[in-house]
């Protein structure tokens, strides 16, 4: 006999759950990279996709639909990295980072350039070259018109190439 949940039957919450699973396990580095690149800290990049995972289990989330999957996974990331940073921005904190000898990576120096950029720089920026996403696919997720995510995407590179040259660094 086959229980029903809130109209669904066992095999149909079953079939679902796998679904999520599947959809994390697709989606998940592309969130935590999301999330790292706003927070700039491991621990609260991988405590935003643990809510993101929560999300899309908890909310009405479009499994079937996979261009509409992604950007809604993008979206919800970017909120909650909003959240993040207005949360972060009352507290008064000091990385950990700050008293600790870690080793410095390879890209550093380009990542700390980029979190001197807004935070809408930083995220047009990021979803056009690591996620290869459009301008139009970027203007949906972000909620803007295409072209203010042109203008952002523009000046997000004039901004950080000249962050990049007064630093000395060549990698404009």
């Amino acid at each position: 006999m086959k229980h029903e949940f809130a109209g669904e039957t066992e095999t149909s919450l079953q079939e679902r759950s796998g679904r999520i699973e599947a959809i994390i396990r697709q989606y998940a580095d592309m969130i935590y990279r999301i999330a790292y690149q706003n927070t700039g800290n491991h621990a609260d990049a991988e405590d935003i996709l643990q809510e993101v995972s929560v999300a899309l289990v908890t909310k009405n989330a479009p499994l079937e639909d996979e261009a509409y999957l992604k950007r809604w996974l993008i979206r919800v990331t970017v909120n909650r990295c909003h959240d993040w940073y207005r949360h972060h921005k009352r507290m008064k904190t000091e990385p950990l980072e700050d008293h600790l000898d870690v080793p410095v990576e390879e890209k550093q120096e380009i990542y700390e350039e980029l979190q001197q950029l807004s935070e809408n720089y930083r995220n047009v920026l990021y979803l056009y070259y690591y996620e290869n996403c459009s301008i139009p696919e970027i203007a949906r997720i972000l909620g803007k018109s295409v072209n203010t995510i042109s203008s952002q995407l523009r000046r997000a590179r004039h901004r950080l190439k000249l962050l990049l040259t007064e630093e000395g660094t060549d990698h404009a």
